[in-house]
């Protein structure tokens, strides 16, 4: 999804109705904010809204996920299209987690064959050393290449308002998480609670 264009269409959409950002969000029920953060490609809005907002803006889903309107000839074609695309992101999100997984697998497989052989042979300790030097950067680099896939990899969704968002780095590798769940600070409520790992943003 062109979530630039996407904001585009809204702003358009909702000018179109004499709207302004505060009015439309007080019809949702949302803040301004988060209107204007559509608008400007920086999020999408979450399932929940996403019958509302079409139905404010007098538009369907599928405009929207097109980010234009569509005569009924194309209504079908845009629909298959916007299946496909989803389709494709959570794919593409399956592949990045199970790469992710595999780099950590391979990681630890490489450092702890280094530490075994820094340890179990003969040799000059400033060998050993060089060896169990290779061994600590193998897993820092990895764990760190292995985050950055599965951080990108979908999005987290905030269990209190349902916003799924990608969290900054830090706050990635900082918060405490179980396989499928992080707690993360809402960038929509604010709320700072485990959140589910989703596959589409």
């Amino acid at each position: 999804m062109d979530q630039i264009r996407i904001g585009k269409f809204i702003a358009e959409e909702r000018k179109r109705k004499g709207y302004t950002q505060r009015k439309l969000a007080e019809q949702l029920g949302i803040s301004d904010k988060t209107i204007s953060k559509w608008e400007r490609g920086n999020g999408f809005p979450e399932v929940s809204l996403l019958l509302p907002l079409c139905e404010e803006l007098e538009i369907t889903v599928n405009e929207l996920l097109v980010g234009e309107r569509v005569s009924e000839e194309e209504y079908q074609e845009k629909a298959e299209e916007n299946m496909v695309n989803l389709l494709m992101e959570a794919q593409e999100s399956k592949k990045k987690i199970v790469l992710s997984a595999m780099i950590v697998g391979l990681t630890l497989l490489s450092a702890l064959t280094l530490f075994v052989i820094s340890g179990a042979l003969v040799m000059e300790n400033w060998i050993r050393i060089i060896l169990t030097s290779i061994g600590v950067v193998v897993i820092v680099g990895g764990i760190i290449i292995a985050c950055i896939l599965d951080r990108d990899a979908g999005a987290f969704e905030c269990p209190e308002c349902k916003e799924r968002f990608v969290p900054e780095m830090s706050a990635y590798i900082m918060g405490p998480h179980t396989i499928t769940r992080r707690k993360l600070k809402c960038p929509k409520c604010g709320a700072h609670k485990y959140c589910k790992k989703v596959l589409t943003k």
